[in-house]
């Protein structure tokens, strides 16, 4: 009641605006698989019938969608061993039609529509809307009409394509494009470097080596000026759809919405492979992309925040929930989560608290029991972290049971049950989750006096072992941990410009904070005081963002501290430390220098567009980027299986030059054109992945949902 009491008073005017839940698109992917594989297949065209029955022609014959499925089409008994050489979808009608290398048919109109032709002359067909058919081969095209065959030569230059547009046959040439008119190939636009074209509207659209333009269909003059500035400028195929246009190249495909914005779609997130060389669309609106060795759609499912939320809420549930803590999947084989395995990772409990936190705010917002209950399984394992080794106050990273550790296998020691390991080397990144969710505990889940004490007992053994040790975390072998340290020594041995002397200062001052509001003990409070007057730890907080630099020669453990980049895993410690420190705060006034420290930090942050940051920067001294915010929540992916991509070939993005913060682009792409990181990760980093071999959570997505449903930021969807 306390925070949502300070929350009403201290938050600015705009704390009432909430932003409707309303319906978006979200891009998903879908890949079909044939039943049976083959190393020789490979596919040449996707057509899509008035019924949207999607067909692929391989050069081992037709295969149809069916369900998830690419099958051999057999429907038609005459025709399932036959391997025709083009298909074609008839102009305004949706027929489809094949050509064989002896005759073309069709099997609408009753089946009626077919003629015999001379064997192996002819490999492309098109048809027009009054059914005219229009063949072509190396040297001819023939035009069918009234049951006889009209035949002439091809146009000048090598034959790429023939196309009909509004009854009319196109044809496109290593020349340029060509109109046929009265048996005769007329030139309407000469350009020896053109690689598809498509039609839309008044318009040709023509694709290059260089980028697309279009040209007026009625006299073939430039309608549209050459776009060069598209993420793959080298276009094998361009597709109009309602949403925009399509373009295939060999590094994936994007689409050039109405507003001018790109959408890239490339890497095994989107594509079985980057290849695409087809493109078509249905009447629902979905993609397909086709590549040489499998189908692939882009469908925009409409959806809400909520929606979202509730599936990630499903699929942590159903499979990354490892003795409480949320679990990274380990996939053996690449990119199929039917071979995933659940896997302890170096940072367990700061993972976890992004999860245990977005049940906290959802508890808060609905009250669920549900919600609840995933809070204390997830604290109970955090209670463990404590009681499976055999020290004082030490909290261990990780456990497991005996023989099945994966991460750093050196950081494991024996418990003292025989049946379990648990892993040391605790760091200062795991101290930052338990205040953070220890704080969330007290304020939102322990409704009584027994909830509130196991809270507030995991809190002070852990951070009475910090004082107790000089300000350390002490492992099995009686030394600091690496990175568990918050002496003065220590952290003061750090120059200003050096954002550990910052960062140590900051959350050991939130943990001394959060350990006497929870116990009332007066001897967290008095270090507190003695560590900020004594040491100058409020200074340290206070130090400005923009001060830290490169400073190298202060080597820890073989480490240089001071040399390389930006560290955004320091960003996400800070953070979470910030909602801990700025809402434990021992006076009104050190909660405005608090703010402050907030403010000047979340400035230099705001770029990258982080719904946490964004969040708790609101929550705490008010600063926002709401329209960020959103942005982010919606186009966080579904599909979360950390798979390789690449940007840094794009030719839409302004690359900036070598920097301290590595933002390698002047804009921040979208999260699904990303690889999937966490947040203490780049943003702005091109290249990356894992080859598909782990799948994160969503804890990345829920966090912020319902921390921005609990402050407002957004609505309930009961409420629109």
């Amino acid at each position: 009641m306390k925070l949502l009491l300070f929350l009403l008073f201290a938050l600015p005017s705009f704390a009432q605006v909430t932003e409707p839940d309303t319906t978006f698109y979200q891009p998903i992917s879908l890949k079909y698989t044939t039943t049976e594989a083959s190393e020789d297949r490979l596919f040449r065209k996707v057509a899509v019938n008035y019924d949207d029955i999607v067909y692929v022609l391989a050069n081992d014959g037709l295969y149809r969608v069916l369900d998830d499925q690419l099958i051999c089409d057999i429907s038609y008994r005459p025709l399932a061993d036959k391997i025709p050489v083009d298909i074609s979808i008839q102009e305004e009608t949706g027929y489809l039609y094949y050509l064989y290398p002896d005759q073309f048919l069709t099997n609408a109109y009753a089946g009626k529509p077919y003629a015999p032709l001379p064997e192996g002359n002819y490999s492309k067909l098109a048809v027009n809307r009054d059914g005219l058919v229009l063949v072509a081969g190396k040297k001819h095209t023939a035009l069918y009409h009234d049951g006889s065959w009209t035949e002439f030569l091809n146009p000048l230059g090598e034959l790429q394509s023939i196309h009909c547009y509004q009854g009319l046959f196109y044809a496109l040439t290593s020349r340029g494009v060509f109109r046929l008119a009265n048996d005769l190939w007329e030139p309407i636009h000469t350009a020896p470097s053109v690689n598809c074209l498509t039609f839309r509207d008044d318009e040709i659209l023509l694709g290059t080596e260089t980028g697309y333009y279009g040209i007026s269909v009625a006299d073939g003059k430039v309608s549209t000026p050459m776009v060069v500035r598209a993420p793959v400028p080298q276009i094998s195929q361009l597709l109009p759809t309602a949403s925009g246009l399509w373009a295939a190249t060999q590094a994936g495909a994007f689409l050039h919405q109405a507003d001018s914005s790109f959408r890239y779609f490339a890497s095994r997130r989107w594509l079985d492979q980057d290849e695409v060389i087809d493109l078509a669309t249905d009447s629902e609106g979905n993609t397909f992309l086709l590549a040489p060795t499998g189908l692939n759609q882009i469908t925009f499912k409409p959806i809400t925040l909520a929606k979202k939320a509730q599936f990630f809420e499903k699929k942590i549930r159903q499979r990354h929930i490892r003795y409480g803590f949320i679990a990274e999947l380990r996939l053996a084989k690449p990119g199929d989560i039917t071979s995933a395995e659940m896997i302890d990772t170096d940072n367990d409990g700061l993972w976890s608290a992004f999860y245990l936190g977005s049940q906290a705010y959802r508890y808060a917002v609905t009250e669920e029991v549900k919600a609840k209950r995933n809070a204390w399984e997830a604290f109970e394992a955090y209670e463990r972290l404590l009681s499976v080794n055999q020290l004082e106050g030490f909290p261990s990273r990780t456990f497991e049971r005996k023989g099945y550790k994966v991460s750093n296998p050196d950081r494991w020691r024996d418990s003292s049950d025989p049946a379990w390991e648990w892993k040391g080397h605790t760091s200062s990144d795991e101290f930052v989750a338990y205040i953070y969710v220890a704080s969330l505990m007290d304020e939102f889940l322990a409704e009584n006096t027994e909830e509130k004490q196991r809270v507030a007992d995991f809190i002070d053994t852990i951070v009475s072992h910090i004082i107790d040790n000089d300000y350390y975390f002490v492992d099995i072998d009686g030394k600091p941990t690496t990175w568990g340290r918050w002496n003065p020594e220590y952290i003061n041995w750090y120059p200003p410009t050096i954002r550990d002397r910052r960062l140590g200062s900051l959350t050991l001052i939130a943990g001394l904070q959060l350990a006497y509001d929870l116990t009332g003990k007066e001897r967290f409070k008095t270090e507190a005081y003695r560590m900020m007057d004594k040491y100058g730890y409020l200074n340290n907080i206070e130090i400005d963002m923009n001060t830290i630099a490169p400073t190298p020669g202060y080597v820890h453990e073989g480490h240089d501290m001071g040399s390389g980049s930006w560290n955004h895993s320091d960003d996400e410690m800070a953070f979470l430390t910030y909602w801990v420190i700025h809402h434990h705060a021992f006076s009104e006034e050190l909660r405005q220098k608090y703010e402050q420290a907030i403010r000047n930090h979340w400035e230099i942050e705001r770029p990258e567009k982080n719904p946490v940051w964004n969040l708790i920067s609101y929550a705490t001294e008010g600063s926002f980027d709401r329209e960020a915010t959103i942005w982010a929540l919606r186009d966080f992916p579904l599909d979360l299986v950390r798979y390789d991509t690449q940007n840094s070939h794009r030719q839409d993005l302004t690359q900036l030059a070598p920097n301290f913060r590595k933002q390698e682009t002047g804009e921040l792409l979208p999260a699904a054109e990303r690889q999937i990181m966490r947040y203490n990760a780049n943003p702005f980093r091109m290249d990356g992945g894992y080859g598909g071999r782990y799948e994160l959570t969503g804890a990345e997505y829920l966090l912020p949902y319902w921390m921005a449903r609990y402050l407002n930021v957004i609505n309930s969807p009961k409420d629109l």
